[in-house]
């Protein structure tokens, strides 16, 4: 074999194994695979049938309450940041995909170029003639006008990867907005009960307040016929005085509700239309929980946290192919020439460039293998977070079941409580009339038969969050 040939064939094998040492990649790691394993059923719950297809407009009949959250779906500026956000990654989307197409741009220059007389080129420029007894000009222009052409060829899918990465993501931040819907309607209808309650509960303490009021005259009149003392007599201008005051303090409560409910219809304070005097009324329809596997399908913030997942094994992919050699094409067609009037008239002034290269880091890579380990540990990170987002989710079913059964029988007890004391209002004034009850008798049995039907209420109102939270934690509401 002659010498050069043996020299080359070295020099090529020594190339080839440089490419193949760039291209080796660390040890792989092993990625963690999710879990989507739930119970088979929720407790006490055996029914398919889940609330959490009904639409939020068809769940909540109370036209007040639709209308309130048709707006805040509209004007909530939160909501409005997210579809912003959801606009800025279908943009990454596009961005994306332009990577892997050829990239083709135009270009055109003007510029001088003034050689000194006594240099290389300069001597070569001046006893070189363009045409019979014409010099190079000096200075030099220079006119250009080119299309070039640009190609990262995708060989090892990095780039389409990284579509897709960015697909999955622009994906989840939609569910994220669906999320963030059935946490708005919750918010608005809980907060729309809550100011319901507080509406009755200042109707039950005007009542209270007038009922006080009446017992303070007949307390007046005992005291004149020297049946009590005026120790009596103070202690009930006081509990009237007590109630006077607190209404004060619901009504701020009720102000402050309304505005709460303003800002998140996104809007600045006004009434809120409500007909609270039905509150009592309001049926609390059957929840069908389904099973737990439904959850994976219904919960916007599982099918988040899914394509998350499904982004970041991708991202794993992309960062695994830095290791590998990058090729790249380059090209570029023109003309070029020192007068403008060459341009199109002398083909002479045509010229072109084709170039293809490829690049595999060799030396230093600890940057790319960062890279490639934190890819791993994002994924398993995604993994995790997948896995709670469906304990989360199971359990918040599971609390918001048993909340609603043991709710409905502690608003029957104290449905017969608020009864029992009522009638206890009347015994104690007829028998502090007849003087055979002290009138702390009566002034202990109103205030317990007052508190009792705040308890009553609040118990109501609990029951209709209740309802509302396990149509939420079913995945109900954004659609």
């Amino acid at each position: 074999m002659p010498m050069h040939n043996f020299k080359m064939s070295r020099s090529i094998a020594f190339a080839f194994l440089l490419l193949c040492a760039a291209c080796s990649v660390p040890s792989s790691l092993v990625p963690r695979e999710e879990n989507k394993t739930v119970p088979e059923q929720f407790r006490n719950s055996t029914d398919s049938t889940n609330t959490a297809k009904i639409k939020w407009k068809e769940f909540f009949t109370d036209a007040n309450l639709s209308a309130l959250i048709d707006t805040a779906l509209r004007n909530n500026q939160e909501l409005n940041i997210v579809l912003q956000e959801i606009n800025i990654a279908k943009n990454e989307v596009r961005a994306r995909k332009g990577e892997y197409l050829p990239f083709i741009n135009l270009q055109g220059g003007v510029g001088f170029d003034k050689m000194g007389r006594y240099t290389r080129q300069g001597v070569i420029d001046a006893t070189q003639e363009i045409e019979q007894g014409k010099e190079f000009p000096n200075p030099l222009p220079d006119f250009m006008l080119a299309a070039n052409f640009q190609w990262q060829v995708d060989i090892w899918k990095r780039l389409r990867n990284a579509k897709k990465s960015a697909m999955f993501r622009y994906l989840s931040s939609t569910e994220g907005k669906n999320f963030l819907v059935t946490h708005l309607v919750a918010e608005i209808a809980n907060s729309y009960y809550e100011l319901m309650a507080l509406d009755n509960q200042l109707e039950i303490l005007r009542q209270n307040i007038q009922i006080q009021q009446n017992a303070l005259e007949i307390v007046r009149l005992e005291k004149q016929a020297a049946r009590v003392t005026e120790l009596a007599v103070r202690r009930f201008e006081a509990e009237v005085l007590k109630n006077q005051s607190r209404q004060f303090y619901i009504i701020q409560q009720i102000v402050q509700m309304e505005n709460r409910i303003n800002f998140l219809v996104g809007r600045f304070p006004q009434p809120i239309m409500r007909s609270s005097s039905t509150f009592s009324d309001l049926p609390l329809d059957s929840i069908h929980a389904g099973i737990p596997s439904q959850l994976l399908a219904n919960r916007p913030d599982i099918r988040q946290a899914e394509l998350n997942l499904a982004a970041s094994k991708l991202d794993v992919k992309v960062a695994k192919t830095n290791f590998y050699p990058q090729l790249n094409i380059f090209a570029g067609v023109g003309f070029e020439a020192f007068n403008a009037a060459y341009l199109i008239s002398k083909p002479e002034s045509v010229f072109y460039t084709l170039a293809g290269g490829l690049t595999a880091p060799l030396i230093n890579r600890n940057a790319i293998k960062a890279f490639y380990y934190s890819a791993n540990a994002r994924q398993i990170q995604a993994v995790y977070s997948y896995e709670q987002t469906i304990l989360k989710a199971y359990i918040e079913v599971a609390n918001q079941l048993s909340n609603i059964r043991n709710l409905e029988r502690s608003y029957n007890l104290r449905a017969q409580q608020v009864e029992a004391l009522t009638q206890s209002i009347d015994i104690s004034t007829r028998l502090f009339r007849s003087a055979r009850a002290d009138y702390m008798e009566v002034l202990l049995t109103q205030r317990d038969a007052v508190e009792s039907r705040f308890e009553l209420i609040e118990t109501k109102k609990q029951q209709l969050n209740a309802k509302v939270n396990v149509y939420q934690a079913l995945g109900g509401g954004w659609n």
